[in-house]
């Protein structure tokens, strides 16, 4: 199995990640791009003690911009969705 950090690269605190975090119970995540849906529910599990009950993966694609006169491409990177089960909360904005 990978790393912990290989597959959950960091917790997404957005105006949408924060609604649907109080709509639903789901916790919006960038994960590792080879990551897949079961090493994704492991991780959580284990590293914040939770029960996970689904998780749903979308690749974004990087946009292309320019750099002053000079064209560039971002990262492609992968985006997790991951519902915990009834009772099972996280905090990010906690100390």
């Amino acid at each position: 199995m990978a790393e912990l950090h290989d597959i959950i690269v960091r917790p997404l605190v957005t105006e949408k990640a924060v609604k649907a975090e109080a709509a639903e119970s789901t916790y919006v995540f960038e994960v590792g791009e080879t990551a897949n849906k079961l090493q994704i529910k492991e991780a959580i599990e284990r590293y914040f003690n939770v029960k996970v009950d689904d998780v749903r993966t979308v690749n974004v694609r990087g946009k292309f911009k320019r750099f002053g006169r000079f064209y560039g491409k971002r990262s492609n990177w992968k985006k997790a969705y991951v519902t915990l089960a009834q009772g099972h909360t996280l905090n990010f904005l906690e100390a």
